[in-house]
């Protein structure tokens, strides 16, 4: 992890402030946080299980932040970074849950709660409370984990490198006369051997199965003459990679070529439109004239980018409506795609940050089309 630094109790502490800022600045008593990446990232705590007991992170403007867990999972809830910051409480089993949170929550309140809490989790603050309200996450603080700070970009950069090397080495392995299923497995030990600690995904959608911008990799056999969609990625000290590059077993047919070029010059105009205060809605709108100019807009079935961070998807998304400006820090994908039913498709895919001036990508392949055997 040579140039990845530890995130301290103070990273935390801050983080939680500004989430409990924001939080008012909405209209919002607090947020309700439970199990999944909000915890991780505003206190880096994660449960080595994440169960039916009930844990939370409450926070609030001026008011310290609290969280409840169960009292068998208070000695590693203590050990997390953050754990410093916060004013644990604990719940035994045999007694209610809800009743314990009772003392977090403002009973007339309305929360931002995580998008990964249980409805039964949901649920029971709701019946014991029958006076709160909840929010999505996603709905009135998507903001949330967005803009990234130096220590942030350093592992999704470092997270970024190691995709690059991965894709490296795939192009040197055997694709023909072998399925996906093989070739993504070699992704994936790939992935891991370059410092992963969970592989999200690897796509390889080879001839007509490139067509589907989301094929699970299965059993046909890659062929002599077969465009092959490689998207993969996963976490890397906690931050998301997540690349994608197109290749051809043998060599491609023009209109191969004329697609290929296609996507590549879409996504390259793209990230040369970022820039501060330019509406994420932009950066869609960019690729997508490329595209539809040159006759294909009806192929192109996606938006052109999510956020990343410590999900490989998180908020901001690059898709028509979503006005809100790109700030410096903001981290998403640019990934445009032509895809063909039946015949084959074509993705590129780089993961760009904001800076302020304009886009540096993290991801440092090349986009021109490879040939393997």
């Amino acid at each position: 992890m040579a140039g990845i630094q530890p995130f301290t109790r103070e990273d935390y502490a801050a983080r939680m402030a500004r989430a409990a800022e924001a939080a008012a600045a909405a209209g919002l008593a607090g947020v309700v946080v439970t199990p999944g990446p909000d915890l991780v990232y505003l206190c880096g705590y994660q449960p080595t299980a994440i169960t039916e007991r009930l844990t939370m992170l409450v926070l609030a403007a001026g008011e310290e932040p609290q969280m409840l867990v169960p009292v068998l999972e208070r000695p590693d809830a203590e050990t997390a970074e953050g754990a410093g910051a916060v004013l644990l409480t604990d719940w035994t089993d045999g007694q209610d849950p809800y009743n314990a949170a009772i003392g977090l929550l403002r009973p007339e309140g309305r929360y931002g709660i995580s998008d990964s809490a249980w409805a039964m989790h949901l649920l029971g603050f709701q019946r014991t409370l029958p006076g709160t309200a909840y929010a999505s996450l996603t709905d009135v603080l998507p903001m949330l984990r967005a803009v990234k700070d130096e220590h942030e970009l350093a592992r999704l950069a470092a997270a970024g490198a190691a995709a690059d090397a991965a894709y490296g080495d795939i192009l040197k392995v055997r694709f023909a006369g072998r399925r996906e299923t093989e070739v993504a497995g070699d992704l994936a030990d790939l992935l891991i051997s370059y410092g992963h600690s969970q592989v999200d995904f690897t796509v390889v959608g080879s001839g007509p199965n490139g067509a589907n911008p989301h094929h699970e990799a299965g059993e046909r056999t890659i062929a002599d003459g077969d465009m092959v969609v490689l998207d993969f990625g996963g976490l890397k000290d906690g931050y998301g990679s997540d690349t994608t590059r197109t290749v051809h077993v043998g060599e491609p047919s023009d209109e191969e070529r004329k697609v290929h070029d296609i996507v590549r010059e879409a996504q390259q105009t793209a990230f040369e439109a970022v820039r501060p205060g330019i509406a994420c809605q932009e950066i869609d709108r960019v690729a997508r004239k490329v595209i539809t100019d040159a006759g294909y807009g009806e192929y192109f079935i996606h938006r052109v980018g999510h956020g990343i961070g410590v999900t490989t998807h998180e908020p901001p998304y690059m898709v028509e409506g979503e006005e809100r400006p790109i700030v410096p820090g903001m981290c998403f994908s640019i990934e445009p795609g032509i895809y063909l039913p039946g015949r084959f498709g074509v993705r590129i895919e780089d993961i760009v940050t904001c800076t302020a001036e304009g886009g540096r990508r993290l991801n440092g392949t090349p986009h021109e089309m490879r040939l393997v055997g």
